[in-house]
């Protein structure tokens, strides 16, 4: 069993102009879903996993995102984060994270018990994904065999994926440092554009990242306006009410 990482890092520099007037004067991350913040609900939910120490990486709007959390959080600020993607804000973000860390972007509202069967996992290096077979152009595919994940992309072509990457991950020292390497050949090829998972798909053929199925718990990365409508009126609930449901249990 490898210990789990006590450090997370949460990628939240982007513009979201696809929320357009949504996110005009804030944050995505800073977006409210039943009552508090896309941001509170994931560092509820690491801390309530144990991980306390926690690293932001900011870009548009950041202040708002430093005044929100304050103390609460160390920042990396993205200052070209209207010219480069999660790929180059992972650069950023990876220096700080020797030790291993938790890895999610800041758009994803998730049960928390999935951050738990993340972290509980005997796996060094995982991710979490749900199964499925058919999935829009939009969606980061996963390539799965034998338990382990083998390719990452949203180009895959249909019937040769079998799910959706969730963003939220975990690396040891040792997955952190081969992460960091690859990140910074991609940096340095020019791929500042990139997705982070194109990171991921580069270092999965000879580093074991293990995948992980949801087990049909409620998630939802928030995109465009109708996903924040289903974060609201459908995701949250059946997350707040399966919670009650286990708390009374």
């Amino acid at each position: 069993m490898h210990a789990s990482p006590t450090t997370a890092v949460i990628l939240a520099a982007g513009c979201s102009r696809r929320l357009k007037e949504l996110t005009a004067s804030t944050p995505k991350c800073l977006l409210d879903v039943g009552g508090t913040t896309l941001l509170d609900h994931q560092v509820g939910c690491l801390r309530e996993n144990g991980v306390e120490r926690i690293v932001v990486v900011t870009g548009y709007f950041g202040e708002k995102i430093a005044a929100h959390l304050g103390r609460g959080a160390q920042y990396v600020r993205n200052d070209v984060f209207d010219r480069t993607n999660s790929l180059y804000s992972l650069h950023l973000a990876l220096p700080r994270c020797a030790a291993g860390l938790v890895l999610m972007n800041a758009d994803v509202l998730f049960h928390p018990e999935l951050l738990r069967l993340l972290l509980s996992s005997p796996f060094a290096d995982a991710l979490l994904y749900e199964p499925g077979e058919r999935l829009g152009e939009e969606e980061m595919k996963v390539r799965v065999q034998d338990g382990r994940v083998t390719a990452l992309a949203k180009t895959l072509e249909a019937g040769t994926y079998h799910g959706e990457n969730l963003g939220v991950l975990k690396f040891s020292a040792e997955g952190a440092a081969r992460l960091r390497e690859a990140v910074r050949e991609l940096v340095d090829a020019g791929e500042v554009n990139a997705w982070a998972p194109r990171a991921f798909d580069a270092i999965c053929r000879d580093h074991p990242i293990h995948a992980l199925a949801t087990r049909s718990l409620p998630w939802i990365e928030i995109d465009f306006p109708e996903d924040l409508e289903r974060a609201r009126g459908t995701v949250w609930p059946r997350i707040a009410g399966q919670r009650a449901a286990g708390a009374q249990a």
